[in-house]
């Protein structure tokens, strides 16, 4: 299928601040001259941030990973993930067309969004609220006929629950994804007829209907007006592998904590200013106590922490968390020897090893004489966050 760019496009495309962070963060992930690997991310941010994905923006993430704006347009075409014109400011519907779905309705679904939406796929409807498409199979033939709306499968569907889950769309409600039928997760109709022990430990909804429910809003797009969640690996197993409970209160535990910092970053295309350490008091270090522990500040010295993320590894949240542990300086940092290294290094929760890994103890001895990294230097550039 032959995939054009819209032919009204806006001026221009920048990141928002978090999602600037968040898209830097990213390309920490791949290794120096490969920064090019994080263009699908990067790509489908900025469309979750504009909601479609436009010439400006596809141009700005070459720009950002020093890609020739020919392959960046290459990916942004093959893959139908990525929306080439519009789409609805509340859903966007992809119903699925293949065979499974087709053979239990999928006409049907897509006779309601001819009628509440638009006759032809990918036209918005006239209010602007929604469009729809077509798509291949999306993986759950089980529960056929299924649509995607947003970020969630909407399953066992029928014409009119199709019509009554656009309906409430429209009125600003979010319905519960997943079975509409009743039906658990992909188990018969009628009920389990094996492994009926599993029954007495569910949840209300079945893993991922559950944490969408909790979350409480899976259509809105992540604009980037939210706490940015900079990398997955910022975050302890605990919260991806617990209930959805816990992750929700990790969540809730990092919003907190960020607005707490208040973590100002440079606009797009600013230079930040240079973090003054020079006139701070320096005071020394305590030495190590016998379990390996280094000596930990109740609060930041007179004038302020430093800034931590000048080190390369640390970012914004682990910033937070060691300030929450009593670390506020460089050179507590550049004081620490093996025994304060393999502490730190096992007490970060959810950054194990990073201390040793990133070599914060060389970099933080530069840092605490006023001296400058290669790292640190991009920083203020405003070329890291």
């Amino acid at each position: 299928m032959l995939r054009r760019l819209y032919a009204d496009q806006p001026d221009s495309f920048a990141f928002t601040p978090a999602n600037l962070a968040w898209a830097d963060a990213q390309i920490t992930k791949y290794p120096e001259g490969r920064q090019a690997s994080a263009i699908i991310p990067l790509l489908w941010r900025a469309q979750e941030q504009e909601g479609w994905l436009t010439r400006p923006a596809i141009e700005y993430v070459a720009e950002k990973l020093g890609m020739a704006y020919i392959r960046a347009l290459e990916v942004a075409t093959f893959y139908f993930m990525f929306q080439l014109q519009p789409v609805g400011s509340v859903a966007h519907i992809q119903v699925c067309g293949t065979t499974s779905c087709m053979i239990c309705g999928a006409e049907d679904l897509m006779s309601v969004c001819k009628e509440k939406i638009a006759e032809k796929p990918h036209q918005l409807s006239a209010d602007g609220k929604f469009s729809w498409e077509e798509v291949e199979c999306l993986g759950a033939c089980a529960n056929a006929p299924m649509a995607q709306i947003g970020k969630d499968y909407y399953e066992d569907l029928t014409a009119k629950s199709m019509a009554q889950i656009i309906d409430m769309l429209d009125k600003g409600e979010v319905p519960t994804p997943g079975s509409q039928n009743g039906r658990y997760a992909a188990e018969p109709r009628k009920g389990l007829t094996s492994l009926t022990e599993f029954d007495s430990g569910k949840t209300q909804y079945n893993a991922s209907v559950q944490l969408a429910a909790d979350i409480g809003d899976t259509v809105k797009r992540i604009d980037g007006t939210e706490v940015p969640l900079l990398t997955p690996w910022q975050h302890d197993g605990k919260a991806r592998t617990g209930t959805a409970k816990k992750a929700k209160s990790k969540v809730d535990a990092t919003k907190a904590e960020v607005d707490a910092k208040k973590i100002a970053r440079p606009k797009v295309g600013t230079v930040a200013p240079e973090k003054k350490t020079s006139a701070k008091p320096k005071a020394p270090v305590k030495p190590v106590a016998a379990d390996g522990k280094p000596e930990l500040l109740k609060k930041a010295r007179a004038g302020g922490p430093d800034d931590l993320k000048m080190i390369k590894g640390v970012g914004p949240k682990l910033e937070a968390l060691l300030h929450k542990m009593g670390v506020y300086h460089f050179d507590q940092i550049a004081g620490w020897r093996k025994k304060e290294v393999a502490w730190a290094d096992e007490n970060l929760e959810g950054f194990k090893g990073r201390v040793s890994r990133d070599e914060w103890v060389k970099q933080a001895k530069v840092l605490a004489k006023g001296g400058t990294t290669e790292f640190s230097s991009r920083v203020k550039k405003g070329g890291v966050y």
